[in-house]
């Protein structure tokens, strides 16, 4: 029995050691691979698999991927882009870690259909150099921004321009100008969308979607980096463009829907040489739609070619060249009687879907604008990049306004615009990266040259009151015979403007340690207005010269390394100002300071990104009117803008992503004018927004690329009059909106329903909102 036992003792021990020796070899086992694309970019969203174990994992963000728990031995790996052949390699698995890197023979763009099915946070593009002017990632960016990424745009069938602003936090329903461009709220300011791949996009006209890459939201006084002609003391929106791309690609898409919407757009990319140095991309949309109301429509076309040189290793020049034209009726602006007993658009009465105007009063805007980009590099660390820019873009025709005149009246104003605007940016940075002792800074030295021209010749038509709750036949008389006659007995506003901007700025991030870095940037200003000239008097009225400085400092300590950061920033912007006091004192520049601190984080592998921040803006040297002595102004005015924001982009688990946003703004003039003294400002808008954004695609079996998605914004009341002496608010808004899709590498099909509940709302100028609206849309890739 002792014998016997011992036996059965050792050959336990015996298997003992080898199963768990034979455990440890398993566990420790490991494929660690890294996937790039033909243009050394991270190959994101590609299978792996090993299908004798069946064993499958998807590349990150990096390219990267790992499959663990392996048994050593002899095993084919499948590689498989969605959308494209399987690439087939054998390998043998030994003890330990082993290595597979792989190049696949394909771009970055051509796997963009992969990341659609695949990217765990596919509405997570953060990573801009366009933010700072330098490559900087989000977490360690002082500054708080949004991006909405094209493939949001694309989920949520986005077939005008404004209606992509839903997806960024605070920015309100947007103000749609006569001339069709737009403006939004930030941080409690109206904000133009000016600004293009990061200079002047000056046009005063109507912008196309279509080629549209992603929009970014940059918050808070911004003056030392951008022009203060083209932004606010809240922000700018930056559209940035779709690029050629060095593969074979086009793109179709049709949608249809409600108020005979009628849309079709196309982007084409080619190279044009074999040796893929010569790159083309055309972007075009054709559009029509009616309003609606019972009168209103708009068409348009555009086409936006662009093209890439790539001279050498070294050198590459861009060209783009956006042209449209567009032809419709002025969007509805009212402008309430302040005599009247009613403080409601709600209450007023005014009919939601009688627009007050007729068709023929229309108006057609053209634009030609042209940006070039050459970008040289000088060694691995410097670069210079030139940036040009020529815009020009006019209004003809009848822009329109109503003006209440009490209760139940008001009056149709027409102006017979003639009104072109040219514009020249030229600007040179110098990028680069140095380092001082064991500390690491990247700069950015520019220099920028603006000038804006505009002619305009405009004769202004005020037709009879009529009542709004008792419509007669006079309805009809606001049409063009009858403006055009009495346009005769008035005489035309008949002026030009001139102004130049020369700038030079420099902005340095220097990283103390791995964790901590600081902002340090400048920008000085020579701002000239020519004034205002009239040819029939032959002078100018109101020709100044202002110098402006505008600092900016930020601190950014990444708590967690890529993951957990604290940030604060001080941020300055300007606005020139012309004229002078009663003593012949010149003005200063209007300045907002802004102070602001908060945290981002970007966790579980890029799984949940967000930005929190609490900002307080300070506006000094505002004007307002000298009690004393009528027709001067005092310098004295300031105003604070403060508020709290929250944004969040999240991928909880494969197919299910959200966006979110919270903003609560306090704003209030607390020097100035009796009449406006510790009240809100009405272009502030609401004090509350919310927006929200779910949707799910499924990923893998039958119904894959199947997805759905619904969300919706909220703003507080606003006022689109608020002094002491009279108040017209508007109403508080909820609207929602769904989704049902079907996206497959070579088609995709949606439909989209916005307002579902018919929400009535208006924008800052009363204009009434779209009721509930259906669109549908088809696309097809072809590679």
């Amino acid at each position: 029995m002792q014998i016997r036992t011992k036996i059965f003792l050792f050959l336990g021990l015996c298997l003992f050691i080898f199963l768990h020796g034979n455990a440890q070899n398993i566990k420790d086992t490991v494929l660690v691979g890294k996937l790039l694309t033909s243009d050394a970019k991270a190959a994101e969203g590609v299978q792996i698999s090993l299908p004798l174990l069946k064993r499958k994992v998807y590349s990150n963000d990096k390219g990267q991927f790992i499959i663990d728990h392996l048994i050593p031995g002899n095993y084919d790996i499948e590689i498989t882009p969605e959308g494209f052949k399987s690439i087939k390699k054998s390998i043998v698995i030994r003890s330990d870690t082993n290595y597979f890197n792989l190049t696949l023979l394909l771009s970055t763009h051509d796997l963009e259909d992969v990341t659609i099915f695949t990217r765990m946070n596919k509405f997570n593009k953060k990573e801009t150099d366009d933010i700072a002017r330098m490559p900087l990632k989000n977490i360690e960016n002082p500054q708080v921004y949004t991006v909405v990424p094209k493939e949001l745009l694309q989920e949520q069938i986005v077939s005008d321009y404004n209606s992509a602003f839903k997806n960024i936090p605070g920015a309100g329903v947007p103000v749609v100008y006569n001339q069709g461009r737009s403006a939004l709220l930030s941080r409690g300011f109206t904000t133009a969308n000016l600004i293009r791949n990061s200079v002047s996009g000056f046009v005063y006209t109507n912008i196309d979607p279509a080629n549209l890459e992603r929009l970014e939201a940059i918050k808070g006084p911004s003056g030392t980096l951008f022009s203060s002609s083209l932004i606010s003391f809240g922000g700018l929106f930056n559209r940035v463009t779709k690029k050629p791309q060095d593969n074979t690609q086009t793109e179709l898409s049709y949608t249809t829907g409600s108020f005979s919407l009628n849309r079709l757009t196309f982007d084409i990319n080619r190279p044009l040489d074999a040796s893929h140095n010569t790159l083309f991309r055309l972007n075009g949309a054709l559009h029509t739609e009616k309003s609606f109301q019972d009168a209103g429509f708009n068409k348009n076309v555009m086409l936006a070619p662009s093209f890439l040189f790539k001279i050498n290793d070294r050198l590459n020049i861009s060209l783009d060249i956006e042209a449209a034209a567009f032809n419709g009726t002025s969007p509805i602006r009212f402008a309430p009687s302040t005599t009247g007993k009613v403080h409601n658009i709600k209450d007023l009465g005014l009919p939601y879907k009688l627009s007050f105007l007729t068709n023929p009063l229309d108006y057609n805007t053209k634009s030609v604008n042209i940006y070039s980009q050459i970008n040289y590099k000088l060694n691995d660390d410097w670069r210079l990049q030139t940036n040009f820019t020529r815009t020009y873009s006019t209004t003809e025709g009848y822009v329109t306004q109503l003006i209440g005149k009490s209760d139940s009246t008001l009056q149709q104003r027409a102006q017979i615009e003639n009104f072109p605007y040219n514009g020249v940016d030229v600007q040179q940075n110098l990028n680069g990266e140095y380092y001082i002792g064991k500390m690491r800074n990247r700069i950015v030295i520019g220099l920028d040259f603006f000038n804006q021209k505009s002619d305009r010749s405009t004769p202004t038509i005020t037709m009879p009151a009529i009542n709004f709750k008792n419509i007669t036949s006079a309805y009809y008389n606001f049409n063009p015979a009858k403006v055009d006659s009495a346009a005769t007995k008035v005489s035309p506003q008949v002026y030009q403007t001139n102004i130049y901007s020369y700038s030079a700025y420099v902005s340095n991030v220097i990283n103390l340690t791995d964790k901590l870095n600081v902002m340090l940037s400048v920008r000085v200003d020579r701002y000239k207005d020519d004034g205002t000239y009239y040819p029939i008097r032959d002078s100018s009225v109101g020709a100044f010269m202002q110098t402006a400085f505008s600092p900016k400092f930020g601190v950014v300590y990444e708590v967690i390394k890529d993951q957990l950061s604290l940030f604060g920033n001080y941020m300055n912007g300007y606005n020139n100002q012309g004229g002078t006091d009663f003593n012949g004192n010149t003005f200063k520049p209007q300045q907002a300071n802004q102070w602001e601190a908060g945290f981002k984080f970007d966790v579980f592998h890029h799984r949940v990104v967000s930005t929190v921040s609490y900002y307080n803006i300070n506006v000094t040297n505002t004007l307002r009117d000298d009690p004393s002595n009528p027709g001067y102004s005092i310098q004295d005015g300031t105003q604070l803008s403060r508020g709290f924001e929250a944004e969040v982009i999240a991928n909880p688990f494969g197919g299910l992503n959200i966006i979110g946003g919270y903003t609560y703004n306090y704003s209030k003039y607390t020097a100035g004018d009796t009449s406006i003294l510790g009240l809100r400002p009405a272009t502030a808008g609401p004090s509350k927004m919310a927006n929200l954004w779910l949707s799910y695609k499924f990923l893998y079996g039958s119904l894959r690329g199947l997805g759905l998605g619904v969300g919706g914004n909220y703003g507080s009341k606003s006022f689109q009059t608020n002094t002491h002496a009279f108040v017209f608010e508007i109403p508080s808004y909820k609207t929602m909106d769904a989704t049902i899709f079907y996206d497959q590498p070579k088609y995709r099909f949606g439909i989209k329903v916005d307002n579902i509940t018919n929400e009535k709302y208006w924008s800052f100028r009363l204009a009434p909102q779209n009721p509930t609206r259906v669109s549908i849309n088809l696309t097809l890739k072809m590679h």
